[in-house]
C-alpha cells in the first residue's frame, strides 16, 4: 500500500509522521494506541491523547472485528493537531459501507453495532471521514488543539483533507466526554470477588446514568432458575409515574434474559450509550452464564458417578427401586414414582417418593386414578413408546421409559420443581438417571434369578431333612457362602444300607458354581446308586474315584464314609471311611474330645486310591462329628479357625443332643469372624441316643 492510499495527509509540514501495518488480531488496538502516544508526545500534542487514542481504539476495534485482514495505521502530526488513518483490505464498494453517524442525525438512534463506534469518532473528531479504493478502505479523524480550526486554506499550507471527507461537526456541550467514554469502557468486574456481577453492573449503570443525566435506572436478570427476574443493579430513584423509560435488552444466550432500565429524557446519546453499556454488561454476563454452566455440569456428573455407585452397591430388586425416587427428589423433582411391568405387561407401583411426605398419600392416589387422561395412561404410552412423555393434571412432570438391554422394565415418573419446568440440562440428567436405574434394576432381577437358581440347585443337593432313628441321632447344620448366588460343593446325606445300618456321608468337591454342583449332584447320585446295590464302601470310593478320573475337568473331591449299626449292648458300630477328608471330632460322654480315623487319598486326582478302615464302638452319650474345610479354614484376618479350636469348642458340649452340638459349632464358626464366610460351612454330628 502507498503512502498515499486511504490517509488524510501525505506528509506533515514541522511535524510528525508514523506508517505502521498491523496484523488483525486483538492485541492490534493496542499496539495502535501506542504508535499514536508516541507521535502525541513527540509533537507535543499531549492534550489531545484522551480523544486520540480512544477513537484509535474504536478504529482498529471495527477493523479487526469486520474487515479481518491486516491493517495500515498512519499517523500526521502537526502543530495545531494530528490525523489518524486506519486502512484495510477488506474488498467491496462503497455503496456497501456507512461512512459515519452524525451526531446532529435524527437517526442517531437507529446505528448499527459499527455505527455506535463512529458515533464517538463524529462526537469527538474535529473532521472524519473515509477513503475507498480497490484495495480496501480508510477511515481517518482530524484532532485540533483547542482554540484553533483547521481550514482548507490552513490545511493548504501543510496536511490536506482526505478527497472523500465528511462535513464535520461541532461537539455538543451536554454530550459525554472522552474521559467518561474511558470510564466506562474501562470498568471492568473484579476477578477476585465471590460474585462480581452486581458490584460491576452497579457501576457500569450510574456511570452511563450520569452521563446521560437519568434520574435512575435498573438492571433485571433472570438466570432461568425458578427465581425468575431479579435486579441486579439500581441506580437513582424509582421512574415516576407516567414516564417513559429507556429499555435495552441483554444479549445473552437462554436461559439467561434481561433488560437494562434508564430514566432518562431524550437525548442523541442516551440510546447508544446505553446499548452500548448493556452490551459491555452482556459479555460478562455470558461468562457468567458459562461459568456457572460448566459448575453445573460437574455437579451433574458426581451427582451421576454417586447415583452409579448407589445403585451398583444393591442387587436387591426391592431396594434399587426404592433408591431411585430418594435420589431424585427433590434435587431433580417435587416427586417421583417408579413403575414396573409385570409379566402381563401391566404397570406396577414399585416405589414413591414426594418433597413433602404429608402429599404422598395424594400422590398414590394420583397414580392410582385410570382413565384416558390419566397419569396410569401417559405412564402406559410412554413404556409402550419407549419415549418421554409429558405429564398433566395436577402432578405436573414427564415420565421417562426404563429400558436396559433392549427389555422395558417400567417408568419413571418426575414432577416438575416447586418454581420452573425442567431445563435441557436436568432432562438430559433424569433420561441419564433412567438409563441407569433400568440398568441397576435389570442387574438385581438377573441376581435374584440366580441367587433363586442357586438356592434351589442348592437345596437338590442336600437331604430335605434327615431321617429319625431310634438310638441314633442325627443332626446338620449349612450356611453357604456369602455369595448366595453361586453354589457351593460341599454337601451332606445319610442313606440307608440294605442290612439295615445307615451310611452317613459328608464331602467337599473343589470349587464352586454350576460345575461343581453338577460333580456333586454325581458323587451323590453314584453313592446312592452304588450303597443301594449293596457294594461294601471300599470298592464303592474306587468306582467312584473311576467315575471322577474318567470324566476329568480337574474337578476332586474329598469324602467322608461312616457305615453305622447296633452294636453290642447299647453301643453303635462305626465303620469310617477317609478319603482326603478331616478327620472327625470324636466327643465322649465322659467329657473330652479328640479326633478319629485315618486319612486316605482323595477321589478324581489318581487312578488308585487308599482309604483305610477305621472301627468305633460308641457309647450312650459319644458323638461323631463331621464337618468340611469351610469350618476349619474360617478366616479373622491372618487366623484360621482351626481345627485345635473346633476341637476345643466341642469339649464342652458333652451330653447334649445333637442338634445343640450342631448349631454351637455352627455358631462357634461364623462368630469367629466378623466377615461372610468365603467357602461353604457344613457340620454334620452323629450320636449315640441311647439311654
Amino acid at each position: 500500500m502507498s503512502a498515499e492510499t486511504g490517509t488524510a495527509a501525505t506528509g506533515a509540514r514541522d511535524g510528525a509522521v508514523r506508517r505502521v501495518r498491523l496484523p488483525a488480531d486483538r492485541r492490534t488496538p493496542a499496539a495502535a494506541r501506542a504508535v499514536v502516544r508516541s507521535v502525541l508526545t513527540e509533537s507535543h500534542l499531549d492534550e489531545l491523547a484522551n480523544e486520540a487514542l480512544l477513537l484509535t481504539t474504536e478504529l482498529t476495534t471495527n477493523a479487526v472485528e469486520h474487515a479481518r485482514t491486516e491493517l495500515d495505521i498512519e499517523v500526521v502530526a502537526d502543530e495545531i493537531g494530528l490525523t489518524v488513518t486506519v486502512s484495510d483490505f477488506a474488498p467491496g464498494s462503497g455503496d456497501e459501507l456507512t461512512v459515519g453517524a452524525r451526531n446532529d442525525s435524527t437517526e442517531i438512534n437507529e446505528v448499527s453495532e459499527r455505527g455506535r463506534g463512529l458515533l464517538l469518532v463524529d462526537h469527538f473528531a474535529s473532521r472524519w471521514g473515509t477513503t475507498y479504493l480497490p484495495t480496501g478502505k480508510g477511515v481517518w479523524f482530524r484532532l485540533d488543539r483547542p482554540g484553533t480550526e483547521t481550514s482548507a486554506e490552513a490545511l493548504a499550507g501543510g496536511t490536506s483533507a482526505p478527497t472523500s471527507a465528511g462535513p464535520g461537526t461541532t461537539a455538543d456541550k451536554s454530550a459525554p466526554s472522552a474521559s467518561a467514554m474511558s470510564e466506562l469502557m474501562q470498568t471492568a468486574p473484579d476477578l477476585y470477588a465471590d460474585d462480581p456481577l452486581p458490584d460491576f453492573a452497579t457501576s457500569l449503570l450510574s456511570r452511563v446514568a450520569e452521563m446521560v443525566g437519568a434520574a435512575g435506572g435498573t438492571i433485571r436478570l433472570d438466570r432461568g432458575d425458578g427465581q425468575g427476574r431479579q435486579v441486579l443493579a439500581r441506580f437513582g430513584r424509582p421512574p415516576r409515574p407516567g414516564s417513559e423509560l429507556l429499555r435495552v435488552p441483554l444479549t445473552v444466550h437462554r436461559p439467561y434474559t434481561g433488560e437494562l432500565e434508564l430514566d432518562a429524557a431524550p437525548s442523541a446519546y442516551a440510546r447508544p450509550l446505553a446499548v452500548l453499556t448493556a452490551e459491555r454488561l452482556s459479555l460478562h454476563l455470558e461468562n457468567d452464564r458459562l461459568r456457572r454452566a460448566d459448575v453445573r455440569r460437574q455437579v451433574w456428573l458426581t451427582f451421576l458417578a454417586e447415583a452409579s455407585e448407589l445403585l451398583a452397591q444393591s442387587l436387591d430388586v426391592d431396594l434399587t427401586m426404592a433408591l431411585v425416587p430418594q435420589l431424585v427428589v427433590p434435587r431433580l423433582g417435587q416427586w417421583c414414582a417408579v413403575h414396573t411391568t409385570d409379566e402381563w405387561g401391566r404397570l406396577r407401583l414399585a416405589a414413591a417418593s414426594h418433597a413433602d411426605e404429608s402429599t404422598l398419600p395424594q400422590l398414590h392416589k394420583v397414580l392410582a386414578e385410570t382413565g384416558p387422561d390419566s397419569i396410569q395412561a401417559r405412564l402406559r404410552e410412554a413404556s409402550r413408546s419407549a419415549a418421554q412423555i409429558p405429564l398433566g393434571g395436577p402432578m405436573e412432570g414427564f415420565a421417562v421409559p426404563l429400558i436396559a438391554r433392549g427389555q422395558r422394565l417400567g417408568t419413571l415418573a418426575v414432577g416438575r420443581h416447586q418454581r420452573h419446568r425442567h431445563d435441557p440440562d436436568e432432562v438430559a440428567v433424569l433420561e441419564d438417571v433412567a438409563r441407569r436405574a433400568a440398568l441397576a434394576i435389570e442387574n438385581a432381577r438377573i441376581h435374584a434369578e440366580r441367587r433363586r437358581v442357586a438356592q434351589t440347585l442348592q437345596q437338590s443337593l442336600l437331604p430335605p431333612v434327615l431321617p429319625v432313628v431310634d438310638g441314633i441321632g442325627f443332626a446338620a447344620e449349612y450356611v453357604p457362602t456369602g455369595d448366595d448366588a453361586e453354589v457351593g460343593g460341599d454337601f451332606y446325606d445319610v442313606v440307608p444300607l440294605p442290612d439295615g445300618r445307615w451310611l452317613v456321608v459328608i464331602g467337599d468337591v473343589s470349587g464352586k458354581g454350576v460345575q461343581a454342583a453338577a460333580v456333586t449332584g454325581l458323587v451323590r447320585d453314584v453313592i446312592r446308586v452304588l450303597v443301594g446295590d449293596g457294594k461294601p464302601l471300599p470298592e464303592v470310593l474306587a468306582r467312584l474315584n473311576e467315575t471322577l478320573v474318567e470324566r476329568g475337568g480337574g474337578r476332586y473331591c474329598t469324602l467322608a464314609l461312616a457305615a453305622v449299626g447296633p452294636g453290642e449292648g447299647d453301643t453303635l458300630d462305626v465303620s469310617l471311611h477317609l478319603a482326603g477328608h478331616d478327620r472327625p471330632v470324636l466327643l465322649s460322654a465322659a467329657g473330652g474330645a479328640g479326633f478319629f480315623g485315618t486319612g486316605g487319598t482323595a477321589l478324581g486326582l489318581l487312578d488308585t486310591i487308599t482309604s483305610p478302615t477305621a472301627q468305633i464302638a460308641l457309647a450312650p452319650g459319644d458323638s461323631l462329628i463331621f464337618y468340611t474345610d469351610g469350618v476349619t479354614e474360617r478366616r479373622r484376618g491372618r487366623e484360621l479357625f482351626g481345627t485345635d479350636r473346633l476341637r476345643d469348642a466341642a469339649a464342652p458340649l458333652a451330653g447334649y443332643s445333637a442338634d445343640v452340638v450342631a448349631a454351637r459349632l455352627r455358631s462357634a464358626a461364623i462368630n469367629f469372624s466378623a466377615e461372610p464366610p468365603r467357602d461353604d460351612i457344613a457340620v454334620l454330628v452323629l450320636r449315640n441316643d441311647a439311654t
